[in-house]
């Protein structure tokens, strides 16, 4: 399988040349009209190389260039393109990091010999977009159980089922069996069931086509690889229809589309419901249940294997350092104590924020009791109670309280839809749908 190229430029007739040029030598082409799109699918699918235009509406390819160095290293080669009188600034991207321009317009001879060169140039290491095959945390029996399903169930290329509280660790469970599978030099991609709630997301997951040209969906982005899809019970009844065809046939056509395609992706699940109570509510297909739970896996939460705590905020201490630049703080013994006696309701995503706020907020090297109590006893005092009524629906119910939950941390940030993505582990684009779709209006809510 050929290289998967992302071309990022505002002209659709040039996206749409280079497109058919690269696919009909066998590449793999995904584009951008613009930096903000790019970005987004640098953040699901990092491609092998990328084509970038110098000059764009919303941001010029030179500061995206830079962008890109300092959240990928430059593990993924760029090639600027640059029209006329651009020339100096695209050999200025080369001192950058870029490694090579082309001149607009575009030669197809130049065109492929660079691709060509570069690509044979670029690491051998494997795809840039794996997450390292690093296995959950912790010496817990527990987390030693975990491990030991998780690494059973790589070895088969079958439907997993990762079954947990919110923030207990499905996404990293998931990109740990991908990366421990067959399929681990192929895309990971991670999607959250909120993607598919803007109306197109049957476009999403199989693809459309129209009479502009094929737009390609999840399952064929991902293809050779693994398609997380989390929260999998919040799908509506149209989506579950597809997806439990796609699984049954193998096979989709893209919406609009006659050509059928053949399924080359394993399907990983996360819920943190009980389907089958799902099912016997009549909210989740019998049929599609029984196709994802052929591998059901419990991630337990992080109350039940407490004694991993001194090795997670050690863990989580040394990556917000090395990711985020924050600087070293060691936890004393009684803060230790007090963090392993505590019932963490957010889970592991909680316990990552807790030593995010101390490696920030604090100023001395190490972190002591009554430090750690502030954080915790603030968290107490802030969390509003929600009014339950017993009475609701499951899902009416879980609205309401996402709703306080999404606001509370919005006032606590002042109204940073940014922070917050941060906070509760959300992608950004993610959150906002979120904030759409229960209703909450950050701007008219950052004036009041």
């Amino acid at each position: 399988m050929k290289a998967t190229i992302l071309v990022v430029d505002d002209e659709p007739d040039i996206c749409s040349s280079v497109k058919d040029i690269l696919e009909d030598e066998g590449y793999t082409v995904i584009t951008a009209e613009n930096g903000n799109a790019a970005r987004q699918i640098v953040r699901r699918q990092q491609p092998d190389m990328i084509l970038l235009d110098i000059w764009m509406p919303d941001i010029d390819g030179i500061s995206l260039l830079k962008e890109f160095s300092a959240d990928m290293g430059l593990q993924i080669p760029v090639v600027m393109m640059s029209g006329h009188g651009t020339v100096e600034t695209a050999v200025e991207a080369t001192r950058l990091g870029a490694k090579d321009y082309i001149e607009k317009p575009l030669s197809l001879a130049k065109l492929l010999h660079t691709v060509e060169k570069t690509l044979a140039a670029a690491p051998s290491a494997g795809p840039k977009n794996q997450p390292r095959c690093s296995a959950p945390l912790g010496k817990s029996t527990q987390m030693q159980h975990l491990r030991e399903r998780l690494e059973h169930a790589a070895a088969f290329d079958t439907t997993v089922l990762l079954i947990g509280e919110p923030g207990s660790g499905k996404t990293f469970c998931a990109q740990y069996l991908h990366g421990c599978g067959k399929r681990r030099n192929g895309p990971f991609m991670d999607i959250h069931s909120c993607s598919f709630r803007d109306g197109n997301g049957a476009a999403l997951l199989l693809g459309s086509e129209n009479a502009d040209g094929i737009t390609p969906g999840l399952l064929e982005q991902c293809r050779g690889g693994t398609l997380f899809l989390d929260d999998i019970a919040e799908l509506d009844a149209e989506l579950q229809e597809y997806l439990s065809a796609v699984l049954v046939t193998g096979q989709w056509v893209r919406i609009n589309g006659s050509k059928v395609q053949n399924l080359d992706v394993r399907i990983i699940a996360g819920t943190r419901y009980r389907l089958e109570q799902e099912v016997h509510a009549g909210r989740f297909r019998e049929d599609l249940y029984h196709l994802l739970n052929v591998a059901p896996i419990q991630i337990p939460p992080l109350r039940e294997h407490a004694e991993d705590v001194t090795e997670l905020l050690q863990y989580y201490v040394n990556l917000l350092g090395d990711r985020e630049g924050l600087p070293y703080r060691s936890f004393s013994v009684a803060a230790q104590n007090r963090l392993r006696h505590y019932h963490w309701p957010g889970n592991i995503r909680q316990l990552e924020n807790l030593v995010r706020r101390m490696l920030v907020g604090g100023l001395e090297s190490q972190i002591e009791l009554d430090e750690v109590e502030i954080i915790l006893s603030s968290q107490q005092e802030n969390v509003e109670p929600v009014a339950t009524n017993f009475n609701l629906p499951l899902r009416q119910a879980r609205e309401q309280f996402e709703k306080a939950y999404l606001e509370y941390h919005l006032r606590q940030t002042g109204w940073s839809v940014g922070k917050v993505a941060k906070q509760v582990g959300m992608e950004r684009t993610h959150l906002y749908r979120k904030l759409k779709s229960l209703g909450i209006d950050t701007r008219r809510d950052k004036q009041n």
